[in-house]
């Protein structure tokens, strides 16, 4: 990979920068990375433009859980923009009925002052069952939240229940590609973290072991040495070599 491509890092729904800290400094010796900030729209659409206004001209792309929602948008928008693109733990499809009407529960909760409960309820949900008392990762869950704020996680949300599917347009994505998942993510199966990369010729699946939906801090050594092969993909004109 040429030593100075942007890396572009989008984190997920309540999620900061702070997702990424475990696995920023050895991504940096590859080039500048930036953390997309995604709090401020609230629809995927909006939400991309305004991350391609901030975004270097051409970079590599990642995006976690509601990041790989947005990723997924600037890929439709600006293709020709993304050297490669990692989806971590995210998901093509759309939301379900079930998932919008939960949704819709936690930003009433969220309104009410209840987003930090609201979030301490998930987080079994969150990370790998033998890590639920890890005091360290809901310390971490908690701060996020803190620094998305109830208004960011109410744009969020918004923007989550109207993104469209995403199934239709893998097809087109051409660049060297990495599905990234946990073997026990509870959040989003890892069923449809093998569907996006059967959508997208060419893309390599990573299962990591013993994780959840957090793999950024359950798993950060697994997860840099996948994201550093990806980086390391050769990109030769316009198409991926292994």
């Amino acid at each position: 990979m040429d030593q100075t491509t942007p890396l572009l890092l989008v984190p997920g729904l309540a999620s900061s920068a702070r997702i990424y800290a475990p696995v920023i400094p050895a991504l940096w010796r590859f080039g500048p990375v930036m953390v997309a900030n995604h709090i401020r729209d609230d629809s995927m659409a909006a939400i991309a433009r305004r991350v391609l206004g901030e975004a270097p001209p051409r970079f590599a792309l990642a995006g976690h859980s509601m990041g790989g929602y947005i990723a997924l948008e600037i890929m439709r928008q600006a293709p020709e923009r993304v050297l490669r693109l990692a989806l971590i733990n995210t998901q093509a499809r759309p939301d379900t009925a079930e998932a919008t009407q939960r949704r819709r529960g936690l930003m009433e909760r969220a309104k009410r002052g209840e987003l930090r409960a609201a979030r301490e309820e998930m987080f079994p949900e969150l990370v790998h069952p033998s890590r639920r008392d890890d005091a360290d990762l809901r310390r971490l869950v908690h701060e996020q939240g803190d620094d998305v704020g109830v208004d960011g996680y109410l744009r969020q949300q918004t923007a989550i229940i109207a993104r469209v599917d995403s199934r239709p347009t893998l097809a087109t994505i051409k660049c060297p590609t990495l599905v990234l998942t946990g073997d026990q993510d509870n959040t989003i199966p890892n069923a449809f973290s093998k569907e996006m990369a059967d959508g997208i010729a060419g893309a390599k699946l990573v299962v990591l072991a013993n994780c959840g939906h957090l793999p950024q801090p359950e798993q950060p050594a697994a997860t840099v040495q996948a994201l550093t092969e990806w980086l390391q993909s050769q990109v030769v004109s316009g198409a991926r070599t292994a």
